[in-house]
């Protein structure tokens, strides 16, 4: 199978487009978005992040991650669909997560982008840690976090 989940460091973004650009369909791709999402410096509520860890359930986010990019790639016009996603411990500004859609046409691939990380971060097995000011908590976990 596949990887999509990665240590930091093991997969770029130059790997991943070279994967997408060697893809034989290719040459009906005329169009090819990428989104990055890297640590942020602020939680929701506006409190200083100092570091993020990153933890997978590595063999269930990757079966998720391959079975959302083959979903999306048999969209119309889609070629490819790559979502890779780092672990382990992260600064600010630190690259986390690479989506990459090759299609025919900008108006194909851009709305195909947004789901695919829609559904990554809804459906893979993936849990981050926010280190901040006022403590250490898993995001999603806000309720602890007010009291």
């Amino acid at each position: 199978m596949e990887k999509f989940i990665h240590e930091k460091g093991e997969a770029t973004l130059d790997d991943i487009l070279r994967k997408v650009k060697s893809n034989p369909r290719i040459r009906e791709a005329g169009a090819i978005a990428c989104f990055i999402g890297v640590v942020r410096g602020a939680t929701k509520d506006g409190f200083p992040v100092e570091m993020l860890e990153v933890e997978a359930y590595e063999e269930k986010a990757n079966e998720t991650l391959a079975r959302i990019c083959e979903e999306l790639s048999r969209r119309k016009g889609i070629v490819d669909v790559q979502i890779h996603h780092n672990v382990g411990s992260f600064n600010v500004g630190e690259e986390l997560v690479y989506v990459v859609v090759a299609g025919g046409h900008r108006e194909e691939v851009f709305p195909v982008l947004i789901e695919a990380v829609e559904r990554y971060k809804k459906e893979a097995e993936l849990w981050k840690k926010e280190h901040t000011c006022r403590g250490t908590y898993w995001v999603g976990d806000e309720e602890r976090q007010k009291k």
